[in-house]
């Protein structure tokens, strides 16, 4: 029996756009800046902010490096941001609905700090509410210092929000981190391009 749902962010409630975010680095001036970043991960510092190795300091002073001279952090943030679209307000509406229906409604994404106190705060408040009104529990990456498709991330989940793997419906749209939750016993779906998760309801 499905008790649980457990959902991605990117692709699966928020809308993104990765060229956005390149372009944006670009025009900053980030040489081969298409190069940190992948459709499922990043790579370099910005996959270091992710998983938690570096800090919000440690990442602006790495990429002022290696950007013009008088670059802002605000500036950095914001472009940075762009990966970020938005989230429509019927996938909120879906969240509320499937929470009141006595799911255990949950969160694992692959994010940082920067869009997580930033523009995820703010998508999320959109309706009046904070992100504890949607989910019972929410682990990121950054946090759990650890990014999926690792096995460490999903171990960390099932401790810290104490769930049980075969009574979770996982949703991703990346297909390694469908995989590697259903090797370690959750039910995965992968949401894919064009579809809503609400399609994949049980």
């Amino acid at each position: 029996m499905i008790r649980n749902l457990l959902f991605d962010l990117g692709g699966v409630i928020v809308d993104i756009k990765r060229d956005n975010c390149v372009r944006a680095f670009e025009e900053l001036g980030l040489e081969n800046a298409d190069s940190y970043f992948g459709e499922y991960a990043q790579s370099g510092i910005f996959l270091g902010i992710e998983n938690g190795s570096v800090n919000i300091e440690e990442f602006h002073k790495a990429l002022r490096e290696k950007l013009p001279a008088g670059t802002t952090d605000y500036q950095i943030d914001t472009a940075f941001q762009k990966f970020i679209v938005g989230i429509p307000a019927r996938r909120l509406e879906a969240l509320r609905e499937l929470r009141c229906k006595g799911y255990g409604i949950y969160l694992l994404s692959n994010t940082n700090p920067i869009m997580w106190r930033g523009i995820l705060a703010s998508e999320f408040g959109k309706e009046g509410l904070r992100r504890e009104d949607y989910f019972d529990g929410m682990v990121t990456s950054f946090d759990a210092r650890s990014c999926k498709p690792d096995a460490e991330i999903f171990r960390y989940t099932v401790e810290n929000l104490g769930i049980v793997p075969s009574e979770t419906l996982f949703f991703d749209d990346s297909a390694n981190n469908v995989e590697a939750a259903k090797a370690l016993g959750f039910n995965a779906v992968e949401v894919k391009p064009g579809t809503e998760f609400t399609d994949y309801l049980p």
